[in-house]
This record gives structure tokens, C-alpha cells and sequence, in this order.
């Protein structure tokens, strides 16, 4: 048995799925089970020259517009680099992107193909400011999942909320499986501390979907209410140089350290108090669990798959978006009441070794790999 987990992004990119997915590999290696990755190396562009067709829709009725033919002309470079590089058969694919999912099936007619929506492109560009909801654009990007949904052998989301969202683009949304992504505890080393100041950490790209332009609005009114904080910010992305302005224009530019990206940043959240992401959109939220998992009193938004880990007063705090004196009220609670920190913050941790381990996500795929496995020995018999 051989199985290939097709990435788009290479397995170093930092953060999401990417990084995910080899621990596990790692994982059913240990098992005996043959595993290999795959993905497209950025330098290649402008190789692949293969016509597109979707079964489902005409793509060609959105050409001529930027994104559309981007993401054309991409899928044709994965097309040139999987018939360069593919010299294998395997018996199951486990694609991580429609991209991949699309290619791999067309160049694997035959070979039972898993595919995982780990988020929603389309709604990332509207909230970046790149996309008109509605538009071309748009329509040609929601057309995927229907496609995806006639092709491959099974969708699995990360997020009943998510797979709520793909329903109105498929026509059998009870049919794809939800597995929340899954991480190795033994990443994660919480450690006991007691900071004078409280310490925030925020970790994401820097994008305007990810809403820390409303963070340092709420830090700046904790500032106004005399509360002390530092907070620290991992990551990098094309408005940091925007959010360093604001936080000189709003007078927490001192309270405030940007480090850009770092490599392992679950060594350096544990020594925090409080993770707080007040995100627009949001599929899953891997870094919630992982910041449950560095033992971390979380702060959210009541969106996607961050209400779904968060129990507002049970494990965490929820605030709706784009209102910064909530995310301020929140956390305030939490710099005013180290208790309660402690108390949420152990409970956040609980419910994540319990319900986001890597070890339940490899139970799930054996499950589904076998079922799809199994099928396709029958259909060969017949």
C-alpha cells in the first residue's frame, strides 16, 4: 500500500496544513504504512502549458481576469510537475488543495483520491481587499467546489461551521466527512510562570482578514484604562508596516513587539498568558489549539471554527468581530483576574489534547482510507 499526501505549498512553509501534514506521515510510517509528500516548489512558474477543462462549469467564461488566469496558469504548473516528477502508482491520494486534488485525479483516473478543504480562498481575498464578493472571481472560485465535489472520491472539511459554509456550493454537504486538524502534544511544553505584566501573544499572517488592526484598537483602549500589557505579535505579512504605524499612532508602540516570522513559536508562547486572535473568517484556527496546547487563556472571535473551540466562559472568551471595545472588555476580565485565567486556560488545554491530537486525526484517516480501499478492491473484483 502507498499512499501520497498531496500538498500545494511545500512541506516548510510555515504555519496551516503544510506543516501539519508531515507529522503525519510521520505518524503512519510508524505504522508500516508507505507514505510519501508532494507538492509544487515555488520557483516553478510559467512551465506548464496543458489545457484546463472542469466537468462542471467553463472556466473560460472568467478568463482575462487576474486571479482566474493565476490560478489557471498554476494549475497547469502543477499539471507540468507532477507528469515530470510521478513515476509511482499509488493506492490512495490524500490531496490538501483543489489544485492538487483537480490534477491528481486527472492524472490518477483510476486511484481513489481524498480531498481536504482546509479553508476558503475566496473569503480570504474579500477580507484582504483583493476580491468583489459576487464577481467573476468569485463565482469561478465557489464553481471549484462543485467540481471537487464530481471528481474526487470524498470531501472531509476541518469545521462543521466550514462544511455549513461549502453547502451551499455542493450538492450533498452530508456527505463530506469533518476532521478538525490534529497536532502532537508532545510540541507543546506549557510552562509555569508569573509575569508581573501580562503578557499577549497574537501569532498569523498579517493580512487584514486576520483583524489586528481591531487588537491594537483593544489594546490601545486597555492602554486609556491605566491596564498594563505587552504584547507580542509573531508574524509577518504585507500590512506589517501598517500596523507598526498604527501602533505609534495610538501610543503602544512601546507595549508592542513585532518579531516577524518565527520559526517554532510554540517555544515561545507558553511563556504568554494570553493568545487573543480576533480573526474575520475563520475555517478551523489551528493556532487556538495550538496555543490551548502551550497552556494559554484564549481570546476570540465568534466565527467559523473558532467558536467551535471556544466555549465562551468554559475554555476561553468570545467577542463578535470588528468590535474592539468587547476584544478590550475581554481582555481586560483576563489581565484583572489571574484565576480565571488559569482556570480557562486549563480547561482550553484539557479540551485540546482531548479533541485536536494528531493521534485521533491518524485514527480517522486509517478509518477512511480503509473504507475507500476496501470499496476499490470490491469494484476490481467485480
Amino acid at each position: 500500500m502507498n499512499i501520497l499526501q498531496a500538498l500545494f505549498f511545500p512541506p516548510e512553509q510555515p504555519g496551516g496544513v503544510s506543516s501539519m501534514v508531515p507529522y503525519i506521515q510521520e505518524k503512519f510510517i510508524r505504522l508500516g504504512w508507505n507514505m510519501e509528500l508532494f507538492s509544487l516548489p515555488k520557483r516553478i512558474r510559467g512551465k506548464g502549458s496543458e489545457p484546463v477543462k472542469f466537468e462542471t462549469f467553463d472556466w473560460t467564461q472568467y478568463a482575462g481576469r487576474p486571479i482566474v488566469d493565476k490560478y489557471i496558469r498554476t494549475m497547469q504548473d502543477y499539471s507540468w510537475w507532477t507528469n515530470l516528477r510521478i513515476r509511482s502508482s499509488y493506492s490512495l491520494i490524500h490531496a490538501h488543495h483543489p489544485i492538487a486534488a483537480l490534477v491528481m485525479k486527472r492524472r490518477f483516473p483510476d486511484t481513489p483520491v481524498v480531498m481536504t478543504v482546509h479553508s476558503s480562498f475566496e473569503r480570504e481575498l474579500i477580507l484582504n481587499g483583493k476580491m468583489e464578493p459576487d464577481g467573476p472571481e468569485h463565482r469561478f472560485l465557489t464553481s471549484l467546489y462543485g467540481e471537487l465535489e464530481h471528481r474526487v472520491d470524498m470531501l472531509i472539511t476541518v469545521s462543521r461551521s466550514f462544511r455549513d459554509y461549502l453547502a451551499g456550493y455542493v450538492r450533498e454537504p452530508e456527505r463530506i466527512e469533518v476532521i478538525p486538524n490534529g497536532f502532537d502534544p508532545k510540541r507543546f511544553r506549557p510552562v509555569t510562570h508569573d509575569n508581573a505584566v501580562p503578557q499577549l501573544v497574537t501569532l498569523c499572517r498579517l493580512v487584514p482578514a486576520k483583524g489586528l488592526d481591531v487588537l491594537l484598537k483593544a489594546c490601545a483602549e486597555l492602554k486609556r484604562r491605566g491596564r498594563a500589557f505587552v504584547l507580542h505579535v509573531i508574524g509577518d505579512g504585507p500590512i506589517r508596516p501598517d500596523l507598526e504605524r498604527m501602533a505609534a499612532e495610538w501610543n503602544i508602540y512601546e507595549d508592542t513587539i513585532f518579531y516577524g516570522y518565527v520559526l517554532h513559536p510554540e517555544q515561545f508562547m507558553p511563556f504568554c498568558d494570553i493568545f487573543v486572535l480576533p480573526t474575520r473568517a475563520e475555517a478551523f484556527g489551528s493556532v487556538f489549539a495550538e496555543a490551548a496546547l502551550c497552556r494559554l487563556a484564549l481570546v476570540g472571535t465568534d466565527v467559523g471554527g473558532v467558536a467551535e473551540q471556544i466555549e465562551h466562559g468554559k475554555n476561553g472568551l468570545l467577542v463578535p468581530p470588528e468590535n474592539p471595545i468587547a476584544l478590550a472588555d475581554a481582555l481586560e476580565t483576563l489581565i484583572t483576574n489571574p484565576a480565571l485565567r488559569s482556570e480557562l486556560a486549563g480547561a482550553a488545554w484539557e479540551k485540546a489534547k482531548k479533541e485536536y491530537s494528531l493521534q485521533r486525526v491518524i485514527q480517522q484517516l486509517k478509518r477512511i482510507y480503509g473504507e475507500l480501499l476496501s470499496s476499490e478492491a470490491e469494484d476490481q473484483a467485480k
